[in-house]
């Protein structure tokens, strides 16, 4: 044991001097070091257990180390590590054929990237020349990624201080009855009225100017904010009306994170281009991409698409996917995660509200969930400032770890959103711990 913490020591170390970690003031860190997964739980260097309630970054949807990905990783490394992308590939050929196969009718082409910025990025290349217009629109409470449109893309404040307003977007209020914007008091109400002020914003922008409308299905680090019923299509008839390309980022809420294999199949409603990364192959070698329509294919069938990247569709990565996606095929991956969250985590947290009056409000589906976590459950006061955290959160997010528990948080709230493999005793751990948790901030509630 004296050994393992010692190698843990020395990475620890290493760590601190000499990696730069993102979205953080470096001083103020103090990592945890992990050793080893496997399923849904992790070890750190102290060989403690912790159940993975926050998928990482909500994308090892196929849970941690799944033999068949590995062996695929494995199989694919001895035989060809890397091949650049102007050559066909087995593995990128049929990852794009898999893909496919789980978009909706008339979109058969795949563009590979890195990972979910990079495919946003690539959409809105493809959107602006495919219209020859320079606007984009996108919500406010959204994140499509920090590279250079992405995080202009985004509206929670991570984009503010590399926002120079020069990016051709104009943001909008998306439906978020919890909070809304337009005092609506039904979920019919608030897709009504968003899709009002969605028009009128079109409007006013110039229908002429706006390439595309970039849309979260289910908006993920921002609240996790399933629409209601109706507000899709409604974007779809907006943007048919005034050629506007209908961007799907399903990058967080793609392949199974919602209990479908994308999130649009609640809906059934078709965008143009369909940007995806994370669940594709869980993580496990970094891939993204975007899925294309078939008329905007055909717009670069005969004119040069100016775009690319060295690492498009690496082998690697695309055995991983390969791999993933048969998976959840053959052991009905996504099928559980619509099981278990209609059946257990739903009602599970739902329960922790009736128990806990910090929590203002509990939404999600599948394995992608949240709990708004308030004051006070009348005036909706937040346990946290919008792009902020506080005291309660810090001590909320330690008695879960402390409780063997990885958590993820933003702001004022707690998702759950653990792999799609979770099973039914694994998640009624899960709403164990919260519920000892949650009892522990109980103190900070102020309301009636």
């Amino acid at each position: 044991m004296s050994e393992s913490r010692t190698a843990a020591q020395v990475t620890y170390d290493l760590d601190r001097a000499h990696v730069f970690h993102s979205w953080s003031a470096q001083a103020r860190l103090s990592p945890m070091v992990v050793e080893r997964a496997e399923g849904v739980y992790l070890w750190d260097g102290e060989g403690r257990r912790y159940l993975d309630f926050s998928s990482q970054l909500v994308n090892v949807n196929i849970g941690h180390q799944h033999p068949a990905v590995v062996a695929a990783v494995r199989a694919q490394a001895e035989r060809l590590c890397t091949i650049a992308p102007q050559h066909a590939n087995d593995q990128r050929s049929r990852a794009a054929q898999l893909i496919a196969e789980l978009a909706p009718a008339g979109l058969q082409k795949v563009f590979f990237t890195n990972g979910g910025a990079e495919a946003v990025e690539h959409a809105i290349r493809m959107a602006r020349l495919h219209t020859g217009r320079p606007k984009i629109l996108s919500a406010y409470r959204s994140y499509h990624g920090a590279t250079g449109t992405a995080i202009k893309l985004t509206g929670d404040p991570r984009r503010w201080p590399s926002d120079d307003g020069n990016g051709g977007v104009v943001h909008f209020f998306g439906p978020f009855l919890y909070r809304s914007p337009f005092h609506s008091v039904t979920e019919a109400e608030e897709a009504e009225r968003a899709l009002a002020h969605l028009e009128q914003v079109i409007a006013f922008e110039g229908p002429g100017t706006i390439a595309a409308i970039v849309l979260e299905t289910v908006p993920g680090t921002a609240g996790i904010m399933p629409p209601p019923d109706g507000y899709l299509a409604g974007v779809r008839e907006l943007c048919d009306r005034h050629g506007i390309v209908y961007v799907a980022d399903e990058v967080m809420a793609g392949f199974g994170r919602t209990g479908e294999w994308f999130a649009l199949d609640h809906w059934g409603v078709a965008p143009d281009l369909i940007a995806f990364a994370k669940g594709v192959n869980s993580g496990y070698v970094p891939l993204g991409g975007v899925i294309v329509s078939d008329a905007i294919a055909e717009t670069f069938a005969h004119q040069v698409y100016p775009g690319g990247l060295t690492y498009s569709g690496h082998p690697l990565a695309c055995a991983a996917a390969v791999a993933t996606i048969t998976a959840m095929r053959e052991e009905g991956i996504v099928d559980n995660a619509r099981r278990i969250g209609r059946e257990v985590l739903g009602p599970g947290l739902r329960q922790l509200a009736d128990r806990h009056r910090v929590v203002g409000d509990v939404r999600g589906m599948g394995v992608f969930w949240a709990l708004e976590l308030v004051t006070d459950r009348e005036s909706r006061e937040p346990l946290a400032p919008y792009g902020g955290t506080s005291t309660a959160m810090t001590e909320l997010l330690a008695a879960c770890k402390g409780a063997g528990l990885l958590p993820f948080a933003n702001f004022n709230r707690l998702h759950v959103v653990p792999p799609c493999t979770l099973t039914d005793e694994e998640a009624k751990e899960g709403l164990a711990i919260l519920d000892d948790a949650l009892a522990t901030i109980g103190g900070y509630y102020t309301g009636a």
